[in-house]
């Protein structure tokens, strides 16, 4: 089986030596035990990096042909950097992973060894989250838990670190989104699939490329993307609001005609303005976001663009854009 490997890469200069020296030992080892095929590779896909990352990749192309390098034009973001190397990979299977050294490379071998048992998918799944804050912690466990609750397929914790085979990949290039949530739509190709437990090492070198507002629009969209939830929550709020003001309507209307209590002032007035109001608004917001997301997807643009391909063999027609 010929195994390639994908890692997006942005801006990963101080730590893409040293996986790119272990993911050779890794291969090479792989591959003198019979796991493997001579011909296997590692995609490092350049997502518009900044600080070098792009001559590394040509460096690392031109030492060993074990390494092929992706030039996306810009930066596409983390999402459209892998499906741009999972759609370019070769192999007969292909892993996913980080530049970061955060996923435990042991896992590779119990990952094909799955796949040759029938598992055409096979997802790296971290075993605990003792490394994480608090607050990381306490967020991941909600928002696992939310996307569950609205009916979104979800593999809890586990990120992008997983095996593909051939079958699952052509089934992956059927979905033509453009608000990419992977996590989201692998889990929906059906195929038949396992796990692999790893525990989580600490980032070899560099700042992580998720800061808490990349973080809140990934989830926004794998929320949005998947489960029309939100929309109905909406149109049960309405009614929900519409029975209580009718009721409230009534009784000040009673408390008008019946009785002499009734004193104008402007409480009557303000408060179910901006609770409704207020109801109104985070309504439109909702909605908006879906508009938004209808509007992106209505336009059929490339979700990414290759610049350059370098190294391997048979790759002068790939594909330019996905």
């Amino acid at each position: 089986m010929k195994l390639s490997l994908v890692i997006p890469c942005y801006n990963e200069r101080a730590g893409l030596p040293e996986i790119a020296r272990r993911l050779v030992e890794l291969l090479a080892d792989l591959i003198a035990r019979g796991k493997i095929a001579q011909e296997s590779n590692v995609w490092l896909i350049d997502d518009g990096s900044t600080d070098g990352t792009w001559a590394l990749i040509e460096s690392l192309v031109a030492q060993s042909s074990m390494f092929v390098g992706v030039k996306l034009s810009r930066n596409h973001g983390h999402q459209h950097a892998l499906l741009a190397g999972l759609s370019s990979a070769d192999g007969d299977a292909v892993i996913s992973l980080d530049a970061d050294l955060q996923d435990e490379l042991g896992v590779i071998e119990k990952m094909i060894d799955a796949h040759r048992n029938g598992s055409e998918i096979v997802y790296g799944v971290r075993a605990g989250r003792d490394a994480d804050t608090w607050f990381k912690r306490w967020t991941s466990e909600r928002y696992y838990g939310l996307l569950r609750g609205l009916g979104v397929p979800i593999i809890p914790n586990h990120a992008d670190y997983r095996l593909m085979g051939r079958s699952a990949l052509a089934g992956l290039g059927e979905y033509r989104e453009v608000n990419l949530f992977l996590r989201g739509v692998v889990p929906q190709l059906g195929f038949r699939c396992t796990s692999v437990y790893y525990d989580r090492q600490q980032r070899f070198a560099g700042e992580s490329k998720y800061p808490l507002r990349k973080m809140l629009a990934l989830g926004i969209d794998g929320v949005t993307s998947f489960s029309p939830v939100p929309l109905r929550m909406i149109a049960v709020l309405g009614a929900a609001v519409f029975v209580v003001s009718t009721v409230v309507a009534a009784w000040v209307l009673c408390i008008r005609l019946f009785t002499a209590r009734a004193v104008p002032g402007w409480a009557s007035i303000t408060l179910p303005i901006y609770g409704l109001g207020g109801v109104q608004l985070l309504s439109l917001g909702i909605v908006g976001e879906y508009v938004a997301k209808i509007y992106m997807e209505t336009k059929h643009r490339p979700r990414f663009l290759i610049e350059k391909i370098v190294g391997g063999t048979g790759h002068e027609d790939s594909k330019r854009h996905g």
